[in-house]
């Protein structure tokens, strides 16, 4: 019995095995056209992906663009609110000055009041970056000034150089934004 019961036992091995060899072999079978069809797959996968990357970056892309529009817009509108607001306390004075000019007829009194407001102007335009281009005894420079008027010189010393500012010059944070107009010595 033992001899049988071996047998037994040996061809349920051998059954065993060509089952398993049967299982493997599909699995074989199926895992090569898994791999077949993957590489395609796996390209279309990576296809929709990279449309939707895409898509994404295009429209985030199109937001910023929309953004910043809309904000260079808002800064020209209200870029000037700064300017606006350093000069309305000079407006200011000018009303009151206006209203004190006529209760009072001296002429020195309105002298120094205009000469206040004048300073105050000034102060508030500096504290927005506004300079003016200095041309008493300046040599000429073509990036700042503008010669309106060429004077003969009343010596080698004057040539070359501003004799007269006929029209003053600015600045706005060491840009020209006004050239000075003046009379060079020939």
């Amino acid at each position: 019995m033992k001899e049988e019961e071996k047998i037994n036992v040996e061809e349920e091995e051998i059954l065993d095995n060509e089952e398993q060899e049967t299982e493997e072999n599909s699995e074989n079978s199926e895992n090569s056209e898994a791999e077949e069809m993957d590489p395609l797959e796996q390209a279309l996968l990576e296809n929709e992906q990279l449309k939707d990357k895409y898509l994404r970056s295009v429209a985030e892309f199109d937001n910023y663009r929309k953004r910043t529009t809309k904000e260079k817009a808002e800064l020209i509108l209200n870029g000037g609110t700064n300017v606006i607001k350093a000069i309305l306390p000079v407006l200011d004075d000018m009303e009151r000055a206006l209203e004190n000019g006529e209760k009072t007829d001296d002429p020195q009194v309105l002298r120094e009041g205009m000469e206040l407001i004048y300073q105050k102007f000034q102060k508030a335009l500096e504290g927005l970056g506004v300079k003016k281009i200095e041309t008493e005894n300046a040599d000429f420079d073509v990036d700042i000034h503008e010669a309106v008027a060429m004077v003969p010189s009343m010596g080698d010393d004057k040539k070359g150089k501003v004799i007269d500012c006929l029209q003053q010059g600015y600045m706005l944070n060491d840009k020209v934004i006004r050239h000075a107009k003046v009379a060079v010595g020939q």
